[in-house]
C-alpha cells in the first residue's frame, strides 16, 4: 500500500450533495485490476476511477491523461459522469492540458474530447451505434419495470461503450412512478434507461426555440451549444442492477446516448436541460447541447466536497 491523493467530486448536481458522487484515485499507478475492484466496491460508489499516465498510442492521439473507470460489479470502457469528475479532478490537482481549448480523456473506449464553458465541463459524447431491441428482450424488461405497452412510444438499444436499453415513455409521471423489479434486470443482464420528453402541446415551437437558441451560444464552427433554458424538459431514470447499481442519480453515458437518439429522430430540440436522480432524493441537472457540426456535447457542473489521501 501507499499513500495516494483523493477527491471525492459531486457530478451533475444542481448545487453540492444533488448531483452523483465519484471517488477518484488521482495516481493510480501500480495498483492490480483486482485492487481497483476492490476499493471500487467498498466506496460503493456509482463509479470509482483512476487516473493514470496515457498510453503510448493515447499519448500519439493527443491524451492529457488515461482514466480507468469502476462500478461496484465491473469496469466500464466509459461512462459520463466519472469523465467530467475525473477531468475536474485532474484540472484541480494542478494538470495542464496541451491545448487551451481542450482535455483530451483516453479510456477504453477511446479519446474523450472535454470543454471548459466558464466553470462547468462538457463532454463530445462518443459514436452511438443503436439498432431495434429484441421483442422477448423489450417485453421482459417492461414486465420487470411494471409498464404497460401503452406506455412506451418508442425502444432502442443505445451502445456508446456501455450498452443501454433506451425506453421513451408517453410522460414525465410514467417516469417517476417505476418501481422496477432490480433483481429481474439484474438476471436479465441489460441496463436500462427511461426517458420522457416534455409536451409543450407544441412541440415544433419547443424544438424551433433551442435550435435558435444553441445557435446563439455556438457562435463559432465547433463550439459547444449547451442549452441555457431555465428548467429541465427531460426526464431520464437510469436502472443498471446488472453492474451493482440499481438505481444511478445521474448518468452521464446514457444521457449522451439518449440525446444522439431523440434530437437525429426530431423526438427532443437540440439543446435541453435533463433531471435525473428524482427519486433518490437528488437533482441532477444534465445540459445538452449540438453544435454546428451535429456533434453532441454532454455538460454539467462538478463540486470537490471530499479530498485528502486514501491507502492503497
Amino acid at each position: 500500500m501507499k499513500v495516494r491523493a483523493f477527491k471525492q467530486v459531486d457530478v451533475f448536481g444542481a448545487g453540492p450533495y444533488l448531483g452523483n458522487a465519484l471517488a477518484v484515485v488521482l495516481d493510480g499507478t501500480d495498483l492490480l485490476d483486482e485492487e481497483m475492484q476492490h476499493f471500487a466496491r467498498w466506496t460503493n460508489l456509482s463509479e470509482t476511477t483512476y487516473l493514470l499516465p496515457p498510453s503510448e498510442a493515447g499519448a500519439v492521439g493527443g491524451a492529457d491523461y488515461r482514466v480507468r473507470i469502476f462500478t461496484p460489479g465491473a469496469e466500464l470502457p466509459f461512462a459520463g459522469h466519472p469523465t467530467l469528475g475525473s477531468c475536474h479532478a485532474w484540472l484541480q490537482a494542478g494538470g495542464r492540458p496541451r491545448t487551451d481549448r481542450e482535455v483530451v480523456q483516453e479510456c477504453e473506449t477511446g479519446l474523450i474530447r472535454i470543454r471548459r464553458d466558464g466553470t462547468r465541463l462538457a463532454f463530445a459524447a462518443p459514436k452511438l451505434v443503436r439498432s431495434n431491441p429484441d421483442a422477448q428482450l423489450l417485453a421482459r424488461v417492461t414486465a420487470a419495470l411494471g409498464l404497460k405497452a401503452r406506455q412506451v412510444r418508442s425502444a432502442q438499444l443505445l451502445d456508446n461503450g456501455p450498452v443501454w436499453l433506451g425506453l421513451l415513455l408517453d410522460g414525465r409521471e410514467s417516469v417517476l412512478q417505476l418501481r422496477p423489479d432490480h433483481l429481474a434486470l439484474k438476471n436479465l443482464g441489460q441496463k436500462v434507461g427511461v426517458v420522457a420528453v416534455e409536451d409543450t402541446g407544441s412541440t415544433a415551437l419547443l424544438i424551433a426555440r433551442s435550435n435558435r437558441e444553441a445557435r446563439a451560444f455556438a457562435p463559432r464552427a465547433g463550439e459547444t451549444a449547451l442549452a441555457c433554458l431555465d428548467a429541465p424538459q427531460v426526464e431520464v431514470r437510469a436502472f443498471a442492477a446488472p453492474v451493482g447499481v440499481d438505481e444511478d442519480p445521474v448518468t452521464g453515458s446514457l444521457n449522451a446516448s439518449l440525446a444522439q437518439w431523440l434530437i437525429a429522430d426530431g423526438i427532443a430540440p437540440a439543446a435541453y436541460i435533463a433531471a435525473q436522480g428524482a427519486c433518490l432524493g437528488r437533482a441532477g441537472r444534465v445540459h445538452i447541447g449540438q453544435d454546428e457540426g451535429a456533434q453532441i456535447w454532454v455538460g454539467g457542473d462538478s463540486v470537490t466536497c471530499v479530498e485528502g489521501t486514501v491507502n492503497l
